[in-house]
């Protein structure tokens, strides 16, 4: 056998995918480049790994051992390449975050400038609800985790980023016969809730109880992109953090209702167990933020924090 690296690379990503189009679209190669390699690595071995039904492509479970094996193979690769890297004196090896949805809209400037200098950093960024987040702090599945509410339950250490502005938030057509309304003159509105454990439903919960609103109707929705349809479509009206609607707000399909003690205000924090053992391109992470956040929100963030 004498097949290279490239092709078992193609053919585990076909695995994964079970398509040689998604397949060829995500390596950034033609389809006829990722088929021919295909059809080259499958010469290679007696048993076929794949076959067609229909105009379907499906992996063989001789495939699968193949696949598996790749990608394992893969790995090592990488390995050798982090190892050299870091006796060369660079920064490489894995780097692991976990968010919640909201900080996709923030932690991706946090990052950009890190993995443009240390190009030998691969990046896994899971972006979930604060359940789930906090379930992979605490498993250790991640090197860091990005949240706007502090666990009370996890040792952590953390850096403060930034601050997290939440607004009442209707759609252009919402016309209160006054500026300041107050939240009785929203009785008869539906209001949009993220699912429970959502630290953006937990502040606007603890709003509501403790300014004595009977919520009359409701919506539950499981996220901040699915919550700003339903109220620009005019649902509703709900509480979001306003780093997710800028473009809304700029362009009028949503406005902020302005009341009595708002913005409600958290902070973004990147947190990790205490009790972890930062790897080198964690720890360099680290010292990147403690560096130069002031430079990014500065940078990225100036129309955020100029909003009251």
């Amino acid at each position: 056998m004498n097949y290279t690296l490239h092709q078992l690379e193609i053919f585990r990503k076909i695995a994964e995918l079970e398509s040689v189009t998604k397949a060829s679209e995500q390596l950034f190669l033609t389809q006829p480049a990722v088929s021919i390699q295909l059809k080259n690595f499958q010469a290679q071995f007696k048993l076929p790994l794949f076959e067609v039904v229909g105009r379907k492509l499906y992996i063989t479970e001789f495939g699968e051992e193949i696949s598996e094996t790749a990608f394992e193979i893969l790995e090592q690769v990488k390995n050798i390449k982090y190892k050299s890297a870091i006796f060369e004196g660079e920064i490489a090896g894995k780097l692991n975050i976990s968010i919640v949805s909201t900080a996709k809209y923030t932690m991706p400037y946090f990052l950009s400038d890190f993995i443009k200098a240390n190009e030998m950093v691969s990046l896994t960024m899971d972006v979930t609800n604060k359940t789930t987040v906090l379930r992979s702090l605490e498993n250790n599945e991640c090197d860091f985790a990005m949240v706007s509410t502090i666990p009370k339950k996890l040792n952590i250490s953390r850096i403060e980023l930034m601050k997290n502005k939440l607004y009442f938030v209707a759609n252009r057509n919402f016309n209160p016969s006054k500026k300041k309304i107050l939240l009785k003159d929203l009785n008869k509105s539906l209001f949009i809730f993220r699912e429970p454990g959502s630290a953006t439903r937990l502040a606007m919960e603890q709003y509501l109880v403790k300014n004595k609103i009977a919520v009359q109707k409701k919506m539950e929705l499981t996220s901040n992109e699915a919550i700003k349809q339903a109220i620009i479509a005019g649902l509703g009206i709900s509480i979001m953090p306003i780093i997710g609607i800028q473009n809304e707000l700029q362009n009028g399909d949503l406005q902020i209702i302005e009341m009595k003690n708002f913005p409600l205000e958290t902070n973004w924090n990147l947190i990790w167990l205490k009790s972890k053992n930062l790897s080198l391109v964690a720890k360099a992470f680290k010292k990147h933020l403690e560096d130069h956040k002031d430079q990014i929100i500065e940078q990225h963030f100036t129309w955020f924090k100029s909003i009251e």
